[in-house]
């Protein structure tokens, strides 16, 4: 089980294929499958494990561009693993009816918008001045 935590605050995302996921569609429909170019802070910085307090305000504009890019993309354009683009989500095809394009696409373990969480992982870092860290409990 993979999350971000901000200080003492903990924001549970699920496995950590599933988290490879989000970055792998990210990469391979929005920066051209070149990953981190168009997403630097988020892609590069944060996805090695720990984003600096002072990286926030971008990660979270970067984060917003995410969002809106991947409203243009249908469902089955997600990647679920970039190095094997044959690689599937376990749960295949069969998604929720109110999953309507790659920016409601993800859903943490407990059922919660992932961008939503992620933004609030964001802010919550943003508002106590510190990192934002991906971590395995």
């Amino acid at each position: 089980m993979v999350g971000f935590k901000v200080k003492y605050y903990w924001f549970q995302i699920g496995s950590e294929d599933f988290l490879f996921s989000f970055f792998s569609t990210v990469a391979y429909n929005l920066e051209n499958k070149k990953w981190g170019t168009k997403f630097p802070v988020i892609m590069n910085e944060l996805y090695l494990g720990e984003l600096n307090s002072s990286r926030i305000p971008e990660a979270i504009n970067e984060l917003e561009q995410m969002k809106q890019g991947l409203a243009k993309y249908s469902p089955n354009k997600v990647i679920w693993n970039i190095k094997n683009l044959s690689a599937q989500p376990p749960w295949g095809t069969n998604i929720s009816d109110d999953i309507t394009d790659l920016s409601n696409y993800f859903v943490t373990s407990d059922g919660e918008d992932f961008i939503t969480i992620f933004n609030h992982a964001l802010l919550k870092a943003e508002e106590l001045n510190c990192a934002l860290k991906i971590t395995s409990i």
